[in-house]
């Protein structure tokens, strides 16, 4: 279906497809961000303000039901008040529920930790302001409440929010410091996966320094400026470097099952509330451990 704008609406994509279409705005919101939605063959945010010419695709989508349950699932929390928690995610699990994968996850454990999320991003995300990959440990910001929710994902597009992490990535990389500045988008071949690509494709900048160098394999500190899925990841295998372990983008042998070496270690924000800036820091979870030890042996 193509839907062209005539006139300059300056309306949320979002607001008007759901009452054009007669969909809710949380499936409208989810086809949006699983690209079902374009504006002029582009994907956009369901925040977009529609303009005069834009012509909207809406594909075909078939919409399976997720049943959301609260689990008592252990979760370490960092921080936590009336607006926001600080969660140290553990290896493996997902942040939030999708087709198939319903249990277990983040939200589960957070419906079961507190009554108060906000909804923003639709009723399979309460509380997720942002995301890391399943596999991926550490820090995540969680609003409370959907004004919290507003300030926070501001802060994470304005990049005044700060994100680092900690790889352990294959390769000996020769620089210091390097800059990685390239185009993400949805792989051209394999839908599932991200790509480096001028096509369909958003700004990716990630920073990175040195921290230690093994025989066949370096330990980096990385710095987000953008926050585009799996951006670590692809951009260390776009240049040569993947993440040691990363089953999908990693080209090269997996060490054990224990989880790809990505840690977010550091995690800065102004309170929603109080605007005082607030940093978290948590250490290497085990499984990111006890695969260094390996590498470190062979120092020795």
């Amino acid at each position: 279906m193509e839907i062209i704008i005539d006139d300059d609406i300056n309306t949320r994509i979002d607001s008007y497809l759901s009452e054009k279409l007669g969909y809710s705005r949380s499936k409208v919101v989810k086809m949006i961000r699983e690209e079902f939605i374009l504006v002029n063959d582009k994907p956009v945010k369901n925040s977009y303000l529609l303009k005069k010419g834009n012509i909207i695709k809406v594909l075909e989508y078939i919409e399976d039901t997720i049943n959301l349950e609260p689990e008592n699932i252990p979760l370490d929390i960092v921080y936590e008040d009336d607006d926001v928690i600080v969660v140290n995610k553990s290896n493996g699990m997902v942040v939030h529920p999708a087709i198939g994968n319903n249990k277990g996850t983040l939200v589960n454990a957070l419906l079961y930790h507190s009554k108060n999320l906000s909804n923003i991003n639709g009723e399979f995300r309460p509380g997720i302001v942002h995301r890391i990959d399943a596999y991926t440990t550490g820090l995540l910001m969680v609003a409370k409440n959907d004004k919290s929710h507003e300030i926070l994902a501001r802060q994470l597009s304005e990049k005044r929010a700060s994100r680092k992490y900690i790889a352990l990535v294959w390769g000996v990389i020769k620089e210091d410091t390097a800059t990685i500045d390239a185009p993400i988008g949805r792989d051209l071949n394999d839908r599932k996966k991200m790509a480096v690509t001028e096509i369909n494709s958003k700004d990716a900048v990630t920073h990175f320094k040195v921290i230690k160098r093994y025989k066949d394999a370096t330990l980096i500190e990385l710095k987000l400026e953008t926050g585009r899925t799996h951006q670590i990841r692809v951009h260390m295998t776009y240049i040569g470097h993947p993440v040691v372990n990363d089953p999908v983008y990693g080209r090269r042998k997996i060490i054990d099952l224990t989880g790809q070496c990505l840690h977010a270690f550091q995690l800065g924000f102004f309170h929603p509330k109080t605007n005082k800036f607030m940093e978290f820091t948590c250490d290497l979870p085990d499984c990111f451990k006890n695969i260094l030890e390996k590498f470190d042996k062979e120092l020795v």
